[in-house]
Formats: structure tokens, C-alpha cells, sequence
């Protein structure tokens, strides 16, 4: 059995969207960073999306192996959308911003990437993974985007019904792998 422990990054109070836009996570609940750290395997593989706002993150996860960061569990590339307000992407592009939202498959922001392609990207980062850690503890410290298609795939749900799932930041969610398929333990479990 291999479990990867996916963990959200810490908060980042932006109030625009944030894919690839590098911003850095606020880091200062240590109570709560403790309490994350004691309820991950002491003995995992550590990774994390190559994105400041996760890598940091990953940083205060002590005591554990950790992997070289991948830009392959980067969050979504939202291209022209990144950091604008929900209400800009709105009125600059009213029926692709409800369509991305509403119907995830293969609309995508402009120069951006849509959910297909997305989690197919993060999808070929998990089973390199999963081929080099097999049967291992795999924690992987990423983004929410990342994390629902990965639960999609876990659950056998579209990727509308992923997104119904709420994932908060500093949140751990526990998938694993048989060897022959995917299982979903906790999602959104706040220690």
C-alpha cells in the first residue's frame, strides 16, 4: 500500500487568483505547524510543487526525506487570470469563466492550462512517484487544484464533483494505492 498525504500549502491571504504566480505563505501558526507535522508519517518521503507558497511549507515539515520540489505539482496555470479578482475574470471573460468553473474538462483561462491538461500533468508526477516510493508514505505538500484532481481520480468522480470538495490550507488529505487502484481515507482533515 502507498499513501500519499497531500497537504495544501499555508495560507497565502491573496485576493486574487493565484496560479503560478510565485507569492509566499504566511507560516506563522506554529501551533497549528506542529500539529500537521505530529499527524504526518514520521517516516514519509517528502515533495513539494516547486512553487515558493508549497516549498516553504514543505520546509517546516521537519525530520523527513525530502525530494528535490517539482514544477510538475504546480498549481493550475491560470495565464491571463492570475492575479486578477474573480470579479475582473468575470466581466473580462463571462461565459469561459463560468464554463471553467461549471464544466471542467477542457476550457482553459487564456494562456492558461484547462483541468484536462492540468491533471494529466500532475497525474504523470504521481505515478513517477508512485513507481520510485512504492509502498511508502508520500507526502506531498501542493495546492488545491492539484489536490482535487488527485482526489477525482481517487474517488472515480468528474472533475465537477471534485471540485465540490473543499480543501482548506495546512489540511491533509490521505489517498492511497493498492498496487491495482485508487482509494480516498480522509479529505480536508485539519490537525
Amino acid at each position: 500500500m502507498t499513501r500519499f498525504w497531500w497537504v495544501r500549502h499555508g495560507p497565502t491571504h491573496q485576493k486574487a487568483f493565484v496560479g503560478w504566480r510565485d507569492v509566499p505563505a504566511d507560516l506563522s501558526d506554529t501551533a497549528r505547524i506542529a500539529r500537521l507535522n505530529a499527524y504526518l508519517p514520521s517516516d514519509a518521503v517528502l515533495v513539494a510543487s516547486d512553487l515558493i507558497r508549497a516549498s516553504a511549507t514543505a520546509d517546516v515539515l521537519t525530520q523527513r526525506q525530502r525530494l528535490p520540489d517539482l514544477a510538475a505539482l504546480r498549481e493550475f496555470n491560470l495565464g491571463d487570470w492570475d492575479g486578477k479578482h474573480f470579479t475582473e475574470v468575470e466581466a473580462s471573460h463571462p461565459t469561459l469563466s463560468r464554463r471553467y468553473w461549471e464544466e471542467p474538462g477542457d476550457h482553459a483561462p487564456p494562456n492558461g492550462e484547462s483541468w484536462n491538461a492540468a491533471a494529466a500533468r500532475v497525474s504523470t508526477a504521481v505515478n513517477t512517484l508512485l513507481a520510485a516510493h512504492a509502498g511508502r508514505d508520500i507526502i506531498v505538500v501542493a495546492h488545491i487544484g492539484v489536490i482535487l484532481t488527485q482526489v477525482q481520480t481517487a474517488l472515480g468522480v468528474t472533475a465537477y464533483q471534485a471540485l465540490s470538495h473543499h480543501i482548506d490550507n495546512l489540511s491533509v488529505t490521505c489517498l492511497s494505492h493498492d498496487g491495482a487502484r485508487w482509494g480516498a481515507g480522509v479529505i480536508n482533515h485539519n490537525p
